[in-house]
């Protein structure tokens, strides 16, 4: 079954996709982090990236397409399916994406935006490994010091409020039409938390079970 998780930033979709990934033996797809090893790969194609990247704009779409392209026609996706993040965001990249690859179904995080501020302006990452930690529902042991390789804790700056609201507002506008396109097209399925201190899991365990309801899986 080949799925998209959306939800706005902070809403945890990463995490989400990460624990199906895990408990449905699919494959996760990031078009962030895959982006960034094609980058790194130093391939004929993360060579063209890396010229976009460099100057800081986005990546154009139909490098992106390209660099899916491959990742979907492998044999973990094509027996598994997937479960795509970050990307289609606008109806362009829907359309192209449609192109390479049916997909079956749509995962809608839908998070109140009070949420998404309390957890992700309280949220604090380590300077060294990256580890993350919140404030208020997952304190390290040690104010301000990360709990695994001990280094010190900082706020990023786009995890300051101000920030955060407008993040949130560049995804609405920017991908309503998307959302409303696969809405009518293929089966859709909203979930989400409605309270900063629910851990994951619960969620992940929401999304399983409506998953079986409507049949995505067995």
């Amino acid at each position: 079954m080949n799925l998209i998780i959306f939800g706005p930033p902070g809403s945890g979709k990463g995490t989400y996709a990460s624990m199906l990934e895990e408990r449905l033996s699919i494959v996760k797809i990031s078009t962030g982090d895959m982006t960034r090893e094609t980058i790194k790969s130093r391939s004929v194609l993360g060579k063209k990236m890396k010229k976009y990247y460099d100057r800081g704009e986005l990546v154009p779409d139909d490098l992106i397409i390209e660099m899916l392209k491959k990742r979907i026609n492998k044999t973990d996706c094509k027996e598994k399916g997937f479960i795509l993040d970050g990307f289609p965001r606008t109806m362009e990249q829907v359309k192209a994406l449609g192109k390479i690859t049916k997909i079956d179904g749509v995962i809608n995080l839908d998070v109140p935006e009070w949420v998404i501020v309390e957890r992700l302006s309280n949220r604090r990452t380590c300077k060294k490994c990256g580890a993350i930690f919140n404030a208020k529902y997952y304190k390290p042991k040690v104010e301000g010091v990360c709990d695994k390789c001990g280094s010190e804790l900082y706020q990023r700056d786009d995890d300051k409020p101000e920030v955060i609201k407008e993040r949130i507002k560049v995804y609405e506008k920017e991908t309503q039409p998307t959302l409303q396109y696969y809405k009518g097209n293929v089966p859709f399925l909203v979930s989400g938390a409605n309270r900063p201190e629910i851990p994951p899991e619960p969620i992940v365990e929401e999304i399983i079970k409506n998953m079986k309801k409507m049949n995505w899986i067995k």
